[in-house]
């Protein structure tokens, strides 16, 4: 009966047009009435304590370097980079948008950061060179969900903390399954361009793909100090957010002297309203989260799939069915945050290695960002390039598709998962 009052009350919420904050909070209401335990202090209490994490202080310092990244010029100097080893190649400008999304993903682990930089710097090139229009959205689209799985990554974050599940092998355990999703897009894009006569650029000169990679050089380091500093132990995720923030400004503007004052100032602001957001959202979901185990609502939900429980691979089929239809009408972080206090406790009686189940949430989700009706990434791309979604939603459609492949292998051997991530975090 407390799972049909939880969901039922979120569910109408969310249909009434209120913002998820608020829906976590009228459900949270809601079981306390049904309990008979109501107490706005207690309510109070839990939405401060859900925000009062050291991991959360993450959140801040990754939006400051995400948003530093877009606006001094690290971002554009990737792309040129891109452009000069790969624009000349068949469908080239594709390569261009792939290449630049895995990069652009290890620096700010935003899904729709990274899609809108894609659309606004590279969707124009491809127009002008008659790539076809869908097709190519479809493409970037799936570039920017890239964002999510590659470290640093603020989805990592919110379901290492929602889940009880270490951030630092998240991280390094995101880097071969982030990498596998490029190569996906990589061969499936090599498909796709087989037929087409596209323009191509001039091949760049070897100075001139010198002159690329000595500017670029600089942004290139970001993701390698990061990764290399949290795999050998010098800082902790938390910490490496704050050496992200620092290089990132210390780089736009001592060395490439694009990020001014004023500039500084809107990314600050930016960064502040987006932090307030995320952390708003964060605290709700960790008072319903707490009155999910006080319900002993995963217990219930265990009970349901208790025939599931000795077939780790068909309950993770189940779970990633389920969580997929979810994500595809849900965003990304109430998703994370709704769902997996609810299913970890049965992911750990199934014995099911808690960074996979973590890592194939946040792979399935990132999905969801992409699929109507809702597909947020997909809008924004839609919004930055002036065209009408049912045109890009067409040119998506196989690129999710192979996502969905990609998915499947996953679940059907997590080993193409684990043993990278053993490897990355030294087992």
């Amino acid at each position: 009966m407390t799972l049909v009052i939880f969901l039922s009350v979120l569910i109408v919420g969310i249909l009434l047009g209120l913002p998820v904050a608020f829906s976590l909070l009228l459900s949270a209401m809601a079981l306390m009435l049904h309990m008979d335990m109501f107490s706005s202090d207690i309510m109070a209490q839990s939405l401060i304590n859900g925000v009062n994490s050291f991991p959360l202080l993450a959140i801040p310092f990754f939006l400051v370097a995400g948003e530093v990244m877009s606006v001094g010029g690290l971002s554009q100097r990737i792309v040129r980079l891109a452009t000069a080893m790969l624009g000349h190649r068949r469908g080239g400008l594709g390569y261009v948008g792939i290449f630049t999304a895995v990069l652009i993903a290890g620096l700010s682990g935003s899904a729709v950061a990274d899609a809108a930089a894609l659309v606004s710097i590279i969707y124009p090139m491809m127009k002008k060179a008659g790539y076809p229009e869908g097709r190519s959205l479809g493409l970037l689209a799936s570039g920017g969900i890239i964002a999510p799985v590659i470290p640093p990554s603020l989805p990592l974050i919110l379901i290492g903390v929602a889940g009880g599940i270490s951030i630092k092998n998240l991280f390094l355990g995101g880097i071969a399954p982030g990498l596998m999703m490029g190569i996906t897009l990589v061969i499936l894009w090599n498909i796709l361009m087989r037929r087409e006569d596209l323009e191509v650029l001039p091949k760049a000169t070897a100075a001139e793909r010198l002159t690329a990679f000595r500017e670029g050089f600089w942004a290139l380091l970001l993701p390698i100090i990061i990764i290399g500093g949290i795999r050998f132990g010098v800082f902790t995720p938390t910490e490496a957010a704050v050496v992200a923030a620092v290089y990132a400004i210390i780089v736009s503007t001592v060395i490439y002297r694009e990020l001014n004052w004023q500039r500084f100032y809107g990314v600050l602001v930016s960064a502040g309203r987006s932090t307030a957001m995320v952390m708003f959202l964060v605290g709700c979901a960790m008072v319903a989260a707490w009155l999910i185990t006080i319900a002993q609502l995963p217990q219930q939900l265990a009970d349901l799939l208790g025939p599931l429980i000795d077939q780790p691979r068909l309950l993770m089929l189940v779970i990633m069915i389920f969580v997929l239809a979810i994500g595809m009408v849900m965003d990304l972080a109430p998703t994370v945050l709704i769902l997996v206090p609810l299913l970890m406790p049965i992911v750990r009686e199934a014995e099911i290695n808690e960074v996979y189940f973590g890592l194939m949430f946040i792979i399935n989700t990132s999905i969801g960002l992409i699929t109507p009706p809702v597909g947020n990434v997909l809008n924004v791309v839609c919004g930055a390039s002036r065209v009408p979604l049912s045109r890009a939603v067409t040119g998506t459609a196989p690129f999710i598709l192979a996502y969905l492949m990609l998915l499947g292998l996953f679940i059907a051997f997590p080993s193409i998962i684990i043993i990278p991530m053993e490897f990355f975090i030294g087992k």
